[in-house]
């Protein structure tokens, strides 16, 4: 069974520079898997902060599945992230450093299981966004010419 994609926050790949890629596991109550497996989930805006020497995902929206009578859950709540000591160690040193922060960039299933592609980026300045655009648009165009050429 392949990789079945949830969500991805698209903003990411627009305002950061992705600088190295973590998988993670993410703790869950049995109504934000429901949730989940209906595609309710918005990563706009959310992060990774580290707390007690443990990786928590902040801002992450996930709406209340419609059917989870008193057993609802919170949709903004903080939700634990599982990764390997070394690894939570080694985001640990990378976001002490200035102008890192952890991002999620995708949400999706593995073997059945939730997991969170993590981003470990580098805010872009206004100038960089702009000049990927006219490298983006460069491209087409030479792709554009070429097409109509042969």
């Amino acid at each position: 069974m392949s990789d079945s994609t949830i969500a991805v926050n698209r903003r990411a790949r627009h305002d950061y520079e992705v600088l190295e890629r973590y998988e993670a596991g993410i703790v869950l109550t049995g109504s934000e898997i429901k949730s989940l497996r209906a595609h309710k989930v918005s990563l706009q805006g959310a992060f990774a902060r580290m707390k007690d020497g443990e990786l928590w995902l902040v801002d992450a929206h996930i709406a209340p599945y419609e059917h989870a009578g008193y057993a609802g859950h919170d949709p903004k709540r903080d939700r634990k992230l599982l990764l390997h000591k070394k690894e939570l160690a080694r985001l640990a040193g990378m976001t002490a450093e200035k102008g890192l922060t952890i991002v999620p960039l995708r949400m999706y299933f593995k073997r059945g299981k939730a997991k969170v592609e993590l981003g470990v980026v580098r805010g872009l300045k206004k100038y960089d966004k702009r000049e990927k655009l006219k490298e983006r648009e460069q491209q087409r165009e030479m792709e554009r010419a070429l097409r109509h050429s042969v």
